[in-house]
């Protein structure tokens, strides 16, 4: 088990100095346990010791954990030649070991999620639990903090402090009628640019609603009979086109808009009184928006 050698150099003997100096070398050859028949070592009468006897071919370096050699380190119950993880401590040894396989004497990791036992709050996921991968406690990822883990998450990238459905998705409310805005009130006659008065209307109506919240907006556009169809259906279109692009121009996305012009082909009242005529000028909104928790 040692090879040791020393040089010993006598300079002085018996208080005489020595005219020529005298180098003694002393070897010491190697030694290892003594084996029995069986191979196995002989221990002596003192604990995890064992017999020991100068190096011969019949008895090959090898250590032993009954002589000691091989001890376990950390206290988990497997000897350091087999532990792939020989220093873990007290905290991560708490929910026990591996016993066998490559990750012998590591920490135990019940779903083999990445995350030891010791501090997972989610010791036992299922593969598909995983399949997204855990968090730093070893639970399903949930990226968007929206309640539902990213493995079942229909939409991962929901805003934060939206509802959302058992799917992961937001929820949208829409209105079952629009609000209805008078075209008299937004366009001066036979026009379709949008008045001052038409643009602090809509200013309110998005302060209102809360412009973060805002999934989607439609604006139709509606005219009475007086006229040709087809000269009423291009203004319709027009007027709501001038809405729309407002809104854009104050916040809302294009992609969040949708317009259009229905001539006079839907009215809501008759065209055959004034009164019903100005009902008829109208421009629909609605607004579909975000649900909040």
């Amino acid at each position: 088990m040692f090879d040791c050698s020393s040089k010993i150099l006598i300079g002085v003997v018996t208080g005489t100095l020595l005219s020529a100096m005298t180098t003694v070398t002393v070897a010491v050859e190697d030694t290892h346990h003594l084996l029995d028949s069986q191979g196995n070592p002989i221990k002596t009468q003192r604990i995890d010791e064992c017999v020991e006897t100068p190096q011969t071919p019949n008895t090959p370096s090898r250590l032993y954990k009954e002589c000691g050699d091989i001890i376990d380190r950390d206290g988990d119950g497997i000897y350091d030649d087999e532990d792939v993880c020989p220093d873990n401590t007290p905290e991560e040894l708490v929910r026990g070991v591996h016993q066998s396989g490559p990750r012998k004497g590591c920490p135990m990791d019940s779903d083999n999620d990445g995350v030891p036992d010791y501090r997972s709050d989610c010791p036992n996921n299922t593969p598909l639990e995983i399949s997204k991968g855990v968090d730093s406690r070893g639970c399903p990822l949930d990226t968007d903090q929206d309640g539902v883990p990213d493995y079942r998450d229909s939409c991962p990238g929901t805003p934060f402090g939206l509802a959302v459905d058992e799917d992961g998705c937001a929820i949208i409310d829409t209105p079952k009628e629009p609000l209805i805005l008078s075209g008299d009130v937004l366009f001066k006659f036979d026009r379709s640019d949008l008045t001052q008065q038409a643009k602090g209307q809509l200013d309110e109506l998005l302060n209102q609603s809360g412009i973060d919240l805002i999934e989607s907006i439609k604006v139709v556009g509606h005219t009475d009979t007086i006229g040709k169809k087809s000269y009423n259906q291009k203004l319709s279109e027009e007027r709501a086109a001038s809405v729309a692009n407002y809104l854009i121009s104050i916040g809302i996305a294009a992609i969040q808009m949708i317009h259009s012009g229905e001539g006079e082909l839907n009215p809501i009242a008759s065209n055959d009184t004034k009164i019903g005529r100005a009902q008829n000028r109208r421009v629909e909104i609605t607004i579909s928006k975000y649900r909040k928790k």
